[in-house]
């Protein structure tokens, strides 16, 4: 069965009780699993992007910041969170779905995982909806590893932008801030630019002024006047480490677009490999 990309707080406060949901709290950031322990949604448990989700090397050269883990690594992780091929899975975050949420749903969707949502708004969304908050210990149900071999979703390597990101056939999305895209300034990787070729649609213009994910509608216009007379199949899509890069597919997705192909690496790993870069100062 499959479901909805995104779920909204008001349909996750109807049915989280009827319904066998289990919720993941993806917050990524400083004191998040503090956070977590402090004050989740009931029930909730805790996915942590830099030791779960990600394989974070001291090295980033090869792989970015938030490098995929393997397979078999992601295999046991979704094991030790209790998820099967069966489990309904409701991710949400404390930046308005904006940041590992997606990064999550992605990669349970490239495994070949359907039931799964990232909740709209985030946890902001769903204490407004009176959505039960607390900060009681939840325990995790263990399970074998979850049955899969590969990334179905489409990955491209370092090589593979450098040799499109120039051409007419394909468009390079950079979805970072445009300060950090246009040079002006970096706080996170060691080079202020972008990849040349690349064209800058911060993920922030996939929500509202009240951080909530923008109607289909708007996306599909958006978006096409973006991708112009290039498909998905030649879409790339990267930010900084590869986390919000996901908010931009899952946007995408979620208003018909065919899955474009994800750059994990980013810029971190672009900006430390002796690449060739732009700016817009």
């Amino acid at each position: 069965m499959s479901v909805s990309p995104i779920i909204n707080a008001t349909e996750l406060l109807t049915i989280y009780k009827t319904e066998n949901i289990l919720l993941v709290d993806a917050s990524n950031g400083p004191n998040t699993r503090l956070n977590y322990e402090n004050k989740h949604l009931e029930g909730a448990i805790f996915a942590d992007a830099n030791t779960q989700l990600a394989t974070i090397e001291t090295d980033v050269v090869i792989g970015g910041r938030h490098p995929l883990p393997s397979i078999e690594d992601f295999s046991k992780t979704l094991g030790d969170l209790g998820i099967t091929p069966q489990t309904w899975v409701v991710i949400y975050d404390d930046k308005n779905g904006a940041n590992a949420a997606a990064r999550f749903w992605w990669m349970l969707r490239a495994i070949g995982h359907e039931k799964v949502q990232v909740l709209n708004g985030g946890i902001q969304a769903a204490e407004k909806t009176g959505f039960p908050v607390n900060s009681e210990p939840v325990s995790i149900a263990k399970t074998e590893k979850y049955p899969c071999t590969t990334w179905q979703w489409p990955l491209v390597s370092i090589d593979e932008v450098e040799k499109v990101a120039k051409l007419p056939s394909h468009t390079v999305i950079d979805v970072r801030e445009a300060f950090r895209y246009n040079g002006e300034s970096e706080p996170i990787d060691l080079i202020a630019g972008h990849i040349p070729g690349a064209i800058n649609f911060p993920f922030t213009e996939n929500l509202d002024e009240n951080g909530l994910f923008l109607a289909p509608e708007v996306v599909k216009e958006k978006y096409n006047a973006i991708l112009k007379e290039s498909s998905t199949e030649n879409t790339i899509v990267h930010c900084g480490s590869g986390i919000t890069a996901c908010h931009t597919l899952l946007t995408m997705y979620s208003a018909g677009f065919t899955i474009p192909k994800l750059y994990v690496g980013s810029w971190s790993e672009w900006s430390r490999n002796n690449k060739p870069t732009a700016t817009n100062k």
